[in-house]
C-alpha cells in the first residue's frame, strides 16, 4: 500500500531540516491488521530519511511477540495487548517495552455477497459455530431456517492477535476454537476464500473489510442489545460488540537509537492521518498526546497487564 502525504513529509522536514542525517535500520513485525498503518508510516518516513531502512513484517501478533521478546525486532505491531506470558518471556531476555495505542479497529465477520439468508449474527450463534466442541457442519445446524449447506470457514491462524481477540470475545478463552477451518495470518487469503465460497464465513479486521467491502458482506453483530452495524462510527464509539484498540510495542533499548526514536515520534505524530488513510480509526487526540508523553518519558510496561513504571 503506497500512501503519500505531502503535508506529513513537509512536517518532517520542518522538524529535521537542520538535524544530522539518520542511518541504520528499524525492524517491525507482528499483526497483519496493524501492518497497513505501519507500512504507510514506513513509506512516508523513508521518503525523507532515505538512509534509514525500515522493514515491516506480518508474522501475526503472537509471532511478532516471539521475535520481539527474543530481541530480534525493534517494534511489534499488535492487535491486542501483550499477554502476561509474553511479558514473562520478555523479562527472561531482559527486554523492556513501551506500549503505545495507535488506532481503533473492529473485527468484521463476513460472508459471501450473495448470501441473503443471514442478515446478522448473534454472539451465541458465532460461539455455536466456532467453539472447540462445535458440531456445526451445515448452516441449518445453527438455524433450521437456513440452508442445509456446508459452512466453509476461514479465519486467522493461532499466531494472530485477531484470532486471540475473536476466540476470547466469542468463545470465552483466547485460542479456544474449532480447528477444521482454513487458517492464515494473511488477510488476503481469508478474503479470497470467503469471496469464492457462496456458503463461506470468515473474520478479519474492520479496516481490511472497509478496503474490500465490494468483495464480501460484513454482518451486523448482536452482542445482546440488538444487531449493530460494523460502521466506523459504531467502532469508534464502542457500540459495535467487536471493537478493539491497536498497538505498537517498542523495545526500550532500541528506542534510544536515533533512527528508532525519530521513527516512533514520526509514527505518533502522523498516526491519526495515516490510520484514516489506511482504513482505520484514530484514537482521540488526548490519547495520542498521552502516547507521545509516554514514549518521551520512557514509560515501560503494559497498562493492560500491570501498572506502568518510568524507565
Amino acid at each position: 500500500m503506497k500512501i503519500m502525504n505531502l503535508v506529513v513529509v513537509a512536517g518532517l522536514f520542518s522538524v529535521r531540516s537542520f538535524a544530522a542525517p539518520l542511518s541504520g535500520e528499524v525492524r517491525l513485525d507482528g499483526s497483519s491488521t496493524v501492518f497497513p498503518i505501519s507500512e504507510a508510516v514506513a513509506e512516508e518516513f523513508g521518503a525523507v530519511e532515505k538512509s534509514v531502512r525500515v522493514t515491516v513484517g506480518t508474522s501475526g501478533t503472537g509471532g511478532g511477540f516471539k521475535k520481539f521478546c527474543a530481541g530480534e525486532i525493534d517494534v511489534n505491531d499488535a492487535s491486542r495487548p501483550i499477554k502476561s506470558s509474553e511479558i514473562d518471556d520478555c523479562k527472561k531476555k531482559g527486554i523492556e517495552f513501551i506500549e503505545l495505542g495507535i488506532a481503533l479497529d473492529g473485527l468484521s465477520v463476513v460472508v459471501h455477497p450473495s448470501n441473503k439468508f443471514i442478515t446478522f449474527a448473534t454472539k451465541d450463534q458465532l460461539k455455536k459455530i466456532w467453539e472447540p466442541a462445535s458440531t456445526v457442519k451445515l448452516w441449518s445446524d445453527v438455524n433450521p431456517s437456513w440452508p442445509k449447506e456446508k459452512i466453509s470457514l476461514f479465519g486467522p491462524g493461532p499466531d494472530s492477535g485477531t484470532f486471540d481477540y475473536f476466540t476470547e470475545e466469542i468463545n470465552g478463552k483466547a485460542k479456544a476454537s474449532r480447528t477444521d477451518f482454513t487458517a492464515s495470518e494473511d488477510d488476503n487469503v481469508l478474503l479470497k476464500g470467503v469471496a469464492a465460497s457462496v456458503f463461506g464465513m470468515g473474520y478479519f479486521g474492520h479496516g481490511y473489510y472497509m478496503a474490500n467491502k465490494t468483495k464480501v458482506k460484513a454482518l451486523p453483530i448482536d452482542g445482546g442489545k440488538g444487531p449493530v452495524e460494523p460502521t466506523d462510527a459504531n467502532v469508534a464509539s464502542g457500540a459495535y460488540p467487536l471493537s478493539r484498540q491497536l498497538y505498537i510495542y517498542v523495545n526500550a533499548t532500541s528506542a534510544k537509537k536515533p533512527q528508532v526514536d525519530s521513527f516512533i515520534k514520526f509514527y505518533l505524530k502522523n498516526a491519526k492521518a495515516l490510520s484514516r488513510e489506511a482504513g482505520y480509526l484514530p484514537v482521540k487526540d488526548d490519547a495520542y498526546k498521552a502516547a507521545t508523553d509516554r514514549f518521551a518519558k520512557g514509560v515501560t510496561g503494559s497498562a493492560a497487564q500491570k501498572g506502568p513504571k518510568k524507565g
